[in-house]
């Protein structure tokens, strides 16, 4: 990375060399030990024989020179030593009413010298300590204003990464649409004469849009590098400030130096922290925030783009920016940055482990199987939390399971292996999650488990691990159902065993709600008909913020009474169910209090010897893997 702008060396010299002249003033000074007399004390040491006086000079309102003392003396001041020449200074009285000095002076001193004025080494020192602390005010503030710009508020604050970017297309993964989209800009910025002769019009800047750690800020930087032009980055809240014009000023700077780099790529993080939908209150916040977007907004329809300078944008909430800022012209181009599929998250798993040794054991496909919705960021945290696992072990190389712990880490939390748990709370807990596991492979609309654990992590007291099988895009109504069911099977079986409820189900039952809720809400699968309910606000991907509907009090009760309903249906077939496996549920529980750990093949062995109604995907499952064989023949 390289610096906007370098000044010459003789603006950081001068605070130095100014020092460097004060230092050397204080210690070379040679008034520098020279002692104040009083007037009286002077006079009586005109009479002391003992005390010798050199270069004496009488002025108008004072009397210096040089002396030495012989011998002690009551009036000599304190702190002086013996046979010593000491400079001195005498103020004089007022007025300079002291008729007998000179009278004095010619007897006590056979020669000394009268002067009128101020002394010339004391007017030289007076004017150049003036001139020494006007140049240190202007030396510092060219120093901290220019140099460190920390009181240059109106420049840019942004960063430039020089031609010689390592990192390009090869190190993005997943994002395979957006990569190809972006290809283009490549093109644009390599070949602009093969669109220009044709008399098209290069699209001004290309708004990134996807949730946090998809790699838009990489995948911008990749550009840069494929295309070999400096990137100027800068996040959007650099851009405001509490005083008024200092964001605009920036933006103007900002499009200043890109125009002296272009061909170059602008690039803004965080775009919806500057552009924000104008309006509201009249307020100084707000004022500043909206005459830095009109800069903003000026500035991209200023410049040619055929000059070559490509703005880049990324944000995770499109929702809120303002409508100028899409138009074309602008943001010509919106590139959706998803969340990556099972190919996607392969191939960045991929990426991320290429400077790391793994073992044999390791299947990155299976990784990517097991981490469905996860962002790229996250896969990376798995990679280095793995490789940290493994670290720690004083391993030579990353195994399976440290991937499978590092995935679980980052799902649920950390284990608490050390918390110690009363017998009776530990089998509440494993009834409990017992509960959830039987639910999930008895319903053929659930998602497959992969563990069962009563270990502590992170803030709960045990987990059932699901996952799906493939990626979706949107969830049936059966599925919802099924996962308020499952929510809801750890407290049905605590019911059903200690016939008494715990806290243990808050979360499960918040849960559940907010699905039973959504689905009669938004998704309109209630008796309620096809009507959208939804609270105001905002969604994802939307350029305007929703009104909401405006509901009577007799349709939220009609809301709340089919949420209830919803639940409450749920509950009753939990609850059928787990009544008629009563017998499955106790041994489930005794095997997860034995072992604490139930792994997905232990588990639906343990079913299906018991005679428990597996789902037809848990039994596909088993077949695939030769399971059923082995429970056969056994």
């Amino acid at each position: 990375m390289q610096k906007r702008k370098s000044y010459p060396s003789l603006v950081y010299g001068i605070p130095i060399s100014i020092l460097l002249v004060l230092g050397l003033r204080i210690i070379w000074n040679p008034w520098a030990d020279e002692k104040e007399l009083e007037y009286g004390q002077f006079l009586h040491l005109l009479d002391t024989p003992t005390v010798v006086w050199q270069d004496v000079v009488v002025r108008d309102a004072e009397i210096q020179g040089k002396i030495r003392f012989q011998q002690a003396d009551p009036h000599v001041p304190t702190g002086l030593e013996l046979n010593k020449t000491y400079p001195f200074v005498v103020t004089r009285p007022p007025g300079n009413e002291d008729f007998s000095l000179f009278d004095r002076l010619k007897k006590s001193l056979p020669t000394f010298q009268v002067k009128r004025g101020r002394s010339t080494f004391g007017w030289i020192i007076s004017i150049l300590y003036f001139v020494v602390a006007a140049l240190a005010v202007v030396a510092l503030f060219l120093y901290f204003g220019l140099g460190n710009r920390s009181l240059a508020f109106g420049k840019s604050r942004h960063r430039v990464f020089s031609r010689a970017s390592t990192i390009t297309f090869k190190d993005v993964a997943g994002i395979d649409e957006a990569k190809h989209e972006l290809s283009q800009v490549v093109d644009f910025l390599k070949n602009r004469d093969r669109y220009t002769r044709l008399g098209a019009r290069i699209p001004r800047g290309v708004l990134l849009v996807g949730p946090p750690g998809t790699g838009k800020t990489l995948l911008a930087l990749s550009v840069a590098g494929e295309a070999d032009v400096p990137f100027l980055s800068i996040s959007g809240s650099e851009f405001v400030e509490m005083y008024v014009g200092v964001g605009a000023s920036r933006v103007r700077d900002l499009f200043r130096d890109a125009g002296r780099q272009a061909p170059c790529i602008v690039f803004i993080d965080e775009l919806d922290a500057l552009g924000r939908s104008r309006g509201g209150a009249a307020h100084t916040a707000h004022q500043e925030r909206e005459q830095t977007l009109n800069q903003l907004l000026v500035e991209m329809d200023g410049f040619d783009a055929n000059q070559g300078i490509f703005i880049i944008a990324a944000t995770n909430r499109p929702e809120v920016l303002d409508t100028a800022l899409l138009r074309p012209g602008r943001f010509d181009r919106t590139v959706v940055v998803d969340r990556p599929d099972v190919d996607g998250r392969e191939q960045i798993l991929q990426v991320h482990t290429q400077k790391i040794q793994l073992d044999s054991s390791v299947n990155l496909r299976k990784v990517a199987n097991l981490t469905p919705g996860l962002a790229g960021a996250d896969l990376a945290n798995i990679v280095n939390e793995a490789a940290l696992l493994a670290a720690k072990r004083n391993a030579n190389s990353v195994t399976m399971t440290d991937m499978n712990e590092a995935i679980e880490r980052g799902a649920i939390g950390l284990e608490r292996k050390s918390r110690i748990m009363l017998f009776e709370e530990k089998q509440r807990i494993a009834v409990h999650e017992a509960g959830h596991a039987l639910v999930a492979c008895a319903l053929p609309d659930s998602d497959l488990v992969h563990k069962v654990s009563i270990i502590p992590r992170g803030l709960a007291g045990g987990y059932v691990l699901q996952r799906p099988e493939n990626d979706r895009l949107i969830i049936r109504q059966k599925e919802l159902e099924a996962r308020i069911q499952v929510a809801l099977g750890g407290t049905i079986a605590e019911e059903l065993t200690f016939q008494e409820l715990s806290s243990g189900a808050t979360a499960d039952l918040q849960h559940a709600t907010q699905l039973a809720e959504q689905m009669v809400r938004e998704y309109g699968m209630s008796k309620l008909g096809r009507i959208y309910y939804a609270a105001p606000g905002t969604r994802f991907l939307e350029s305007t913020p929703e009104s909401g509907p405006q509901l009577s009090e007799a349709t939220l009760r009609e809301i709340d009474m089919e949420i209830r309903r919803i639940l409450q249906d749920a509950l009753e077939q939990v609850r059928t169910l787990l009544e008629t496996s009563h017998e499955t549920l106790t041994l489930v529980t005794e095997r997860l209090i034995t072992k604490e750990v139930l792994e997905d093949k232990e588990l639906f062995e343990l079913l299906y010897g018991s005679g428990f109604p597996l789902s037809d995907k848990v039994r596909t499952r088993m077949q695939l893997s030769g399971m059923l064989k082995q429970v056969d023949n056994g």
